[in-house]
């Protein structure tokens, strides 16, 4: 069985919108069938198997659905769908478990809220080519989190441009360095150009110092076969990253990459938002994340401490907890990329939320490249305020002798500047 749990409220009885979700989900629809036969149903209809109360609310998620009532009534209810009714197909799951069901009348608010996969989607899904192991092997960390940046301005740098800057962050010692999600192959910086201007830089640091930064180029397209040409064109000039906008390229974009890949797959969520930001509504990250995982994501970014955006601390714990947590194994996890106005002053929470865990991406972009004292300074910094986390030392006493966290403090301590 697959069991989904939905969050459903409803101004009419929880429990006989359960029923009519499993029935429509699976063998039924509006009126009775002369085929839907006790055996049928026995073998692929989905079945109501739980159902927890919660306390109702008297604000109804979809406004409209409301009515008159002024009391709207909530539970977490588990559904299982038999495997005879999905296979192990993600979009026939996304179809027949979760798809329709924020179409049905009478729900006044639908989450999906929990997912478990028997084991069946392990063997039919490749999961992470490199995941958490695979990263720190290649960007040569251990013992502290991969530190990264991100090449800022977003748009606009051209390919020597932003060689320069890569120039600068590589001789600082940074680990990782990525493309802007919104930067992928536009006239005035070509994918081949940039290639072309960055991995010279990046080679030539390697045979200097053994160790190869990793850099993550865009190479996302609507196009699987020129999504592939991409890739290739990274690969031959000897870099191994990535970045794919998961929600833009689909479920089928990122199978067909993952089957034919040798780069390890970044992986940026823009569009994520439009179906978590409503409490009532969309999804939880826990159950839309096993999705891309099992397509074979090997790092995904879940924001941070603090962030810029409108994400509450507790969703990232409660991101980093889900991606950290093995599905089916301990190789299918993928690294948690923490980002979005971070700079080093975030990295003691950091530290406490995740557990004392350093398995993770400290992706930086402003708080990085904006520093005072350049991009280079602001990698030296970021590293000094996690050498400070790890051992336990207030940044402001790791500042006294460390004049670029000092200055980091300095100008995002409010935290406006990153």
């Amino acid at each position: 069985m697959i069991r989904l749990t939905y969050r459903i409220e409803t101004p009419g009885s929880v429990e006989a919108m359960a029923s009519k979700i499993a029935s429509d989900q699976s063998t039924g629809t509006f009126v009775a069938l002369p085929g839907e036969t006790e055996e049928l149903k026995a073998r692929v209809a989905a079945r109501v198997v739980a159902v927890r109360p919660l306390p109702p609310t008297h604000q109804a998620s979809f406004s409209d659905e409301g009515g008159g009532a002024t009391q709207f009534n909530r539970a977490d209810v588990d559904i299982d769908f038999p495997m005879d009714a999905v296979g192990t197909d993600l979009s026939a799951l996304m179809t027949i478990a979760i798809g329709g069901v924020f179409s049905i009348k009478g729900l006044t608010g639908i989450r999906i809220v929990d997912m478990k996969l028997p084991k069946e989607f392990a063997a039919a899904h490749l999961g992470p080519q490199f995941g958490v192991a695979g990263s720190f092997a290649l960007t040569g960390v251990t013992d502290r989190p991969i530190i990264g940046t991100i090449v800022k301005p977003a748009l606009g740098l051209r390919p020597h441009e932003t060689a320069d800057m890569v120039g600068e962050l590589i001789e600082a010692g940074v680990d990782f360095i990525k493309d802007d999600e919104k930067l992928m192959s536009p006239g005035y910086s070509s994918l081949k150009d940039r290639v072309a201007a960055i991995m010279p830089k990046i080679l030539a640091h390697e045979q200097k110092i053994g160790k190869k930064v990793m850099y993550a180029f865009g190479i996302s397209h609507a196009d699987p076969d020129e999504m592939m040409r991409n890739h290739d064109m990274v690969l031959e000039a000897g870099g191994n990253c990535a970045v794919v906008n998961i929600n833009s390229i689909g479920f089928g974009g990122l199978a067909f990459l993952r089957k034919r890949s040798s780069l390890v797959l970044h992986a940026h969520r823009n569009g994520w938002d439009i179906l978590t930001r409503h409490a009532g509504l969309g999804f939880e990250f826990s159950v839309w994340q096993q999705f891309w995982r099992l397509l074979g994501i090997d790092q995904f970014q879940i924001n941070g401490i603090r962030v810029k955006y409108w994400e509450p601390d507790e969703s990232f714990v409660q991101s980093y907890k889900a991606v950290s947590t093995p599905l089916f194994s301990e190789d299918d996890r993928a690294l948690p990329v923490v980002c979005s106005g971070q700079w080093g002053g975030q990295a003691p929470d950091t530290i406490a939320a995740t557990g004392g865990s350093t398995a993770l991406l400290y992706l930086c972009g402003g708080g990085i490249v904006s520093h005072p004292g350049g991009p280079g300074a602001g990698v030296k910094a970021v590293k000094q305020a996690w050498e400070a986390a790890v051992a336990g030392v207030p940044l402001d006493a790791y500042a006294q002798d460390h004049p670029e966290l000092a200055q980091s403090i300095e100008k995002f301590a409010d935290g406006k500047a990153a």
